[in-house]
């Protein structure tokens, strides 16, 4: 029981933990439980509503950098990106959560600082992304795709999780900052 709670947790730290989607049920509570198990590949949809808004398919499908990305945005963007894994990597919850819209798309912005407090109580964890890429861009929205490792350990146990995915975080312009609104997470399907 307690590994199954790792794999749910460590689904968790890949993205943004208050709002999870289970492809066999209709039912969203919020609970880290929501989570497809690790063996199947699973999306994860924080406040989408239409997925043909996400830049790429999350089956797959080529990853083509946004043309339209102003210079001074692209940093920006970018930055707040950075700013996102490097606050959970260090555990700082004031920090991670100044990244985090206050009015977040699909999940609640306490909740969310709740079950992230909690991870960080109970996990070491290093999420790294690689092949960082803004894939679709307007003048107040920003979706970045990266492809997402995390390594999980949980002290009390000793369990250890490694996990490999695809990501699209979206980011909207709030009071002149990009913060997060939503994610997209697909485990590979390798796993």
């Amino acid at each position: 029981m307690k590994l199954i709670h790792t794999i749910a947790i460590a689904s968790l730290t890949l993205l943004l933990t208050a709002c999870g989607s289970n492809k066999d049920s209709n039912e969203n509570n919020g609970s880290v439980n929501d989570n497809a198990p690790s063996d199947t590949q699973s999306v994860t949809d924080h406040g989408a509503t239409d997925k043909s808004e996400v830049g790429f398919e999350m089956a797959g499908g080529n990853i083509e950098e946004a043309e339209n990305v102003p210079e001074k945005e692209k940093t920006a963007v970018l930055e707040a990106f950075n700013e996102y894994m490097d606050a959970f990597n260090e555990e700082n919850i004031s920090r991670y959560m100044s990244v985090i819209s206050k009015n977040p798309e699909g999940f609640n912005y306490d909740d969310e600082k709740a079950v992230v407090e909690e991870t960080f109580k109970e996990y070491d964890t290093k999420r790294t992304a690689e092949n960082v890429t803004i894939i679709k861009y307007e003048e107040t929205h920003a979706q970045v795709f990266a492809n997402v490792h995390i390594a999980l350990e949980q002290p009390s146990t000793g369990a250890k999780l490694d996990r490999e995915g695809r990501q699209v975080t979206v980011f909207v312009k709030e009071d002149g900052k990009w913060l997060v609104t939503s994610v997209y997470f697909i485990g590979d399907s390798s796993e």
